[in-house]
């Protein structure tokens, strides 16, 4: 009875959210692609031509937006879940904290690369502490992934949680990057402890 309360809940809140309706208006597979517009708008990060590695991809809203930005560049998608395809992309199924999948996406990058994004997060157990825990652990993989591969004015662009290990994280990005910002987007939802860690200029 209590699964189906909050299953109502989730549907009724998903029916009066503004970004899940806009999303289906511009033909994005999810409200989170308006979270990187934003960051986007703020930051300016993507332009034509440029290598994305998106980490965590699936269902592909962010591998979308950052497909049309970059135009004629080159997108990587990893997911552990399968994706339809964007445009002629890169797609990768595999898990990324798993050696061998890093492996096979390096073995798609000719030189360096511009951004790498991560919207990676565990499956939440309602524990807000555990999760935040647990998804800070995924963003310093990818941080960590990240460092060797990127340009020197590149970008990492990650999902983190407030509390948990988000000093640790921040502190992390500052060892690595010469520039790092926190930022928390409209679209991301007021009750969630949800930001985004935006680093730039490898050390």
């Amino acid at each position: 009875m209590k699964k189906n309360k909050i299953s109502k809940n989730w549907v009724n809140k998903q029916r009066r959210d503004i970004y899940v309706r806009q999303s289906k208006v511009d033909g994005y597979r999810a409200r989170s692609a308006y979270k990187l517009i934003e960051i986007d708008e703020k930051f300016k990060i993507f332009k034509g031509g440029l290598s994305v590695i998106d980490i965590g991809a699936a269902p592909g809203s962010w591998s979308q937006y950052a497909f049309k930005a970059s135009k004629s560049g080159k997108l990587i998608s990893i997911d552990l879940k399968k994706m339809e395809p964007i445009g002629n992309s890169v797609q990768i199924q595999g898990d990324f904290t798993e050696e061998k999948t890093q492996e096979e996406i390096k073995k798609h990058i000719n030189g360096k690369v511009d951004v790498v994004m991560s919207d990676m997060a565990v499956d939440t157990t309602g524990i807000k502490n555990i999760d935040s825990i647990q998804t800070g652990e995924l963003c310093k993989e990818a941080m960590f992934f990240a460092k060797d591969l990127m340009k020197e004015n590149g970008y990492f662009i990650s999902k983190i949680f407030m509390g948990g290990t988000f000093n640790e994280i921040v502190a992390e990005g500052k060892k690595y990057f010469k520039e790092v910002k926190v930022f928390k987007p409209k679209s991301s939802r007021k009750d969630s402890k949800e930001s985004f860690i935006i680093c730039r200029k490898i050390r």
